[in-house]
């Protein structure tokens, strides 16, 4: 009988990116569930099965996991950066960049950690600059970055580019996030809302 070689080494282990991805999004259900005062570390690692070492080895406080978690939250938010080449019409990246069909339990999660950053914003006020800092301007940053591309490539005209990711921001969040956004029959209905604020922005700042 051929006999059957067994491989040497230690079984496959994950890679640093994916338990690095695995703890951010497990701090992130942890944070929502029991709030920023009543998460601590040893919950996080406990729940992620791994040492309390492990966890910081890969973030050395909580205050640097929240870091992790609320840059994790932004790309939820806002599908940046963009492919270098991406070569498309302005109004389909725009419905990307803004996931206007996301998954209805991706979007959950989503809400549920705004809702979560809304009422800790206002028993922790130390966490306002951290999500505003890393939240709100580095995701206006970014799409301030690729609508300069785009003026580049003279498919879109603006002479402010901040304000421009400003306006897009407050149009698309607020239906999706602000008061009104229940009051949609359904996502179907909300994002046909979208869509059209998207092309009103396109249409307004077509090149001459």
């Amino acid at each position: 009988m051929r006999e059957v070689k067994r491989s040497r080494g230690r079984p496959k282990t994950r890679s640093d990116d994916e338990r690095r991805k695995a703890i951010v999004d497990e701090a992130r259900r942890t944070f929502v569930e029991l709030g920023y005062r009543g998460t601590t570390t040893d919950i996080v690692a406990a729940r992620c099965h791994i040492s309390k070492q492990t966890l910081y080895r890969v973030f050395e406080s909580k205050a640097e996991l929240f870091l992790a978690v609320v840059g994790s939250h932004r790309r939820m938010m806002l599908d940046l950066p963009r492919p270098e080449k991406e070569d498309r019409p302005v109004a389909d990246v725009l419905e990307e960049i803004f996931m206007i069909d996301i998954e209805e339990e991706a979007e959950r999660e989503r809400e549920a950690f705004i809702s979560f950053v809304i009422q800790e914003s206002q028993q922790v006020p130390e966490l306002v600059d951290i999500l505003h800092r890393e939240g709100v301007d580095r995701s206006r940053r970014l799409l301030a970055e690729w609508l300069d591309l785009q003026v580049a490539r003279k498919t879109l005209a603006m002479d402010n580019t901040l304000s421009g990711a400003r306006m897009l921001m407050d149009l698309l969040f607020g239906g999706m996030a602000g008061p009104g956004s229940r009051d949609w029959k359904d996502r179907a209905d909300r994002n046909r809302h979208l869509r059209r604020c998207i092309s009103v922005f396109v249409r307004g700042n077509q090149p001459y």
